[in-house]
């Protein structure tokens, strides 16, 4: 069986996120979308709150499964018993810092492999960070996250559906 992870923040999952995982899904037997608990950023959803958004957004695939780590992710791939790290890629400036992390990984870890997967066009500029950004100044947010997920964020930022800038 052929497993991956695909890491991350999802904070929140965007469309973006989603698209990775269903490629990923058509590639791989098994798919485990590893959440990073990462205890020096601030996120906006708590660990267990991405992890639902995720399921959620991803019930419609039938080999991915959630979990959420800290540590070093070789590690956590090991734990897994996965043989390949899916990372997207949405521009020139995500690849080089991700070649950057896949070199590190490899020398941790020579027998885990990355797999470099580019973000559909329709998605190449959209980062969690600027969907934060824009519901929390009020946008819309309906085009760039799964439905569940943007009711999650609005109902961070006290924002009623459809009541936008």
């Amino acid at each position: 069986m052929k497993k991956a992870v695909y890491p991350g923040t999802f904070d929140p999952v965007t469309l973006g996120h989603l698209d990775i995982i269903e490629r990923s899904s058509k590639i791989f037997d098994q798919v485990i979308v590893g959440i990073l608990a990462n205890q020096s950023k601030t996120p906006l959803f708590t660990v267990a709150e991405r992890i639902d958004m995720l399921q959620r957004s991803t019930s419609h695939l039938d080999n991915i499964e959630i979990a959420s780590f800290e540590g070093l992710l070789v590690d956590f791939v090991k734990q897994c018993d996965a043989q390949v790290i899916i990372r997207g890629l949405r521009a020139i400036t995500d690849f080089e810092y991700e070649i950057q992390m896949a070199h590190t990984n490899r020398i941790m870890a020579p027998d885990l492999d990355t797999l470099f997967l580019t973000t559909s066009l329709n998605y190449a500029y959209l980062s969690s960070s600027t969907v934060r950004e824009v519901g929390m100044l009020g946008g819309n947010i309906d085009i760039f996250l799964p439905p569940y997920a943007a009711d999650k964020v609005r109902e961070k930022y006290k924002i009623a559906k459809g009541e936008y800038l």
